[in-house]
């Protein structure tokens, strides 16, 4: 029944008659399929389960990373301003995040010096590296990436976010309020609507900042090329969320205390698991948000597995090859993934299944800027080998092939020496200048038509 109901629904969102409505309900209609996405995505429970894993790194690695920030805050003269950062990100739980805080503040003012060099600052460090890696893990799951930034990436990259982020975003809360401290605007402020209008900057200001750490998140941390403009939708997305949720949850706790009662001391701890499984939730619906604006392709799709033909894998090998070999042979720069991907119009999940049989077989290298390079030289690389490439048993297959009666046998070596006969040896720069004949021909034809 559900399947059912979501193949009617995406088929109303997804009707061709869509792009003749007027502009204004074309784009309702649009906004409608962000929001199905989203739910579909969050309801089929692969990212709330990515979100509660969050949560237990979470716990383990909050206390090192605060103990980092502080320390570096300390250098800065800004540790001062550690502790009311907490209490806003804490604000929801009421009471219980005042005196979480002043637990955690207190677990780390605890760590001396002493603590914080040698053996002791090495496994701090690497407790905050491994809690980045899982959030990076987590978006480049939204974002369909498939490889990781390398191990010098990481810890530079990393400890790059770990140690600035945290400066940034105190030093950038500590000059609004000296800028509202300041005698000169405090004297501005006397005038009604000078007064109204730096209230009102002083109410949202938190909400901006949290949407531009949203966004700058979004932008930096998954392993591809993210616009800024793309990561900033999900920056506001986030960031509304993350506001609206905050009032609710505010709500949800002053309503449940005699429930809380029951827990005792536990309460505190339950409330806190809570907030931070919203909140890891939020960040992912977010980085989601992003992505289809980035990949609108991707609305319909969602995670489900795509179901091709082998015509269609065949000619995505050779599409692959012929693009990275001519640009190779032109000294162009590579074509990366993204790029092939909007040149034939086919999402990037469609393509990567061949790109990594065609870099199994020993035909194509992939770079960590996700560039396509042929392995050897194009020249020496036949077209039978790139059909072999989809065709054959692969070192990466689970499974190789079966055992099969003598009459599949049989028909199967007909066809490889079809293919055999009519392709030959024809290398990839053969398949490219007869494609380059064919349209000095066709352009010779025409010129000669117009005389």
């Amino acid at each position: 029944m559900s399947d059912a109901i979501t193949d009617r629904l995406e088929g109303l969102l997804w009707d061709a008659r869509v792009d003749t409505l007027p502009s204004g309900l074309r784009h309702g209609i649009l906004v409608l399929r962000f929001v199905y996405a989203v739910l579909r995505d969050v309801i089929a429970g692969n990212l709330t389960l990515r979100a509660m894993g969050l949560v237990y790194v979470t716990i383990l690695s909050v206390v090192p990373i605060i103990a980092i920030s502080f320390s570096i805050l300390k250098a800065f003269g800004f540790h001062r301003q550690l502790q009311p950062v907490l209490y806003t990100f804490l604000e929801p739980l009421g009471d219980k995040g005042v005196e979480l805080t002043d637990r955690v503040i207190g677990f780390v003012e605890n760590i001396q010096g002493d603590v914080l060099a040698g053996v002791g600052l090495v496994l701090l460090f690497i407790t905050a590296v491994s809690m980045a890696q899982k959030v990076e893990n987590s978006f480049n799951y939204v974002w369909r990436v498939d490889q990781a930034r390398s191990i010098a990436q990481r810890i530079s990259e990393y400890l790059t976010l770990i140690l600035v982020g945290p400066v940034v975003m105190v030093a950038a809360m500590t000059l609004i309020a000296k800028f509202r401290a300041n005698a000169l605007v405090q004297q501005a402020a006397e005038f009604q609507p000078v007064g109204q209008t730096l209230q009102l900057i002083e109410q949202v200001a938190p909400y901006g900042l949290v949407v531009l750490g949203f966004t700058l998140v979004y932008w930096f941390v998954p392993n591809t090329r993210v616009r800024f403009t793309s990561a900033l939708a999900g920056g506001v997305a986030g960031g509304v969320l993350w506001a609206s949720s905050g009032v609710l949850f505010t709500t949800f706790v002053v309503s449940s205390v005699r429930t809380m009662s029951i827990y005792a001391t536990f309460a505190i701890v339950i409330m806190a698991l809570i907030w931070l499984y919203l909140c890891w939730l939020i960040l992912l619906i977010g980085a989601l948000v992003s992505f289809y604006a980035q990949n609108p392709e991707y609305l319909r799709i969602g995670y489900r597995p795509l179901n091709v033909g082998s015509r269609t894998w065949e000619q995505i090998a050779i599409g692959v090859m012929t693009n990275a070999s001519a640009a190779f042979r032109d000294g162009a720069p590579q074509p990366t993934i993204a790029t092939v991907s909007d040149a034939v119009g086919l999402p990037s999940l469609m393509l990567m299944p061949v790109i990594n049989r065609l870099i199994a077989a020993n035909l194509l290298t992939r770079t960590d800027k996700n560039e396509l390079f042929p392995q050897r030289d194009p020249g020496g690389i036949t077209l039978r080998e790139i059909l072999a490439a989809v065709r054959d048993t692969q070192a990466i297959d689970v499974w190789s092939t079966g055992v099969w009666p003598r009459v599949v046998r049989n028909l199967s070596g007909r066809i490889d020496e079809v293919l055999e006969r009519e392709l030959g040896d024809t290398s990839i720069y053969a398949l490219l200048d007869a494609d380059a004949n064919e349209d000095t021909a066709a352009e010779s034809g025409t010129s000669h038509e117009q005389q």
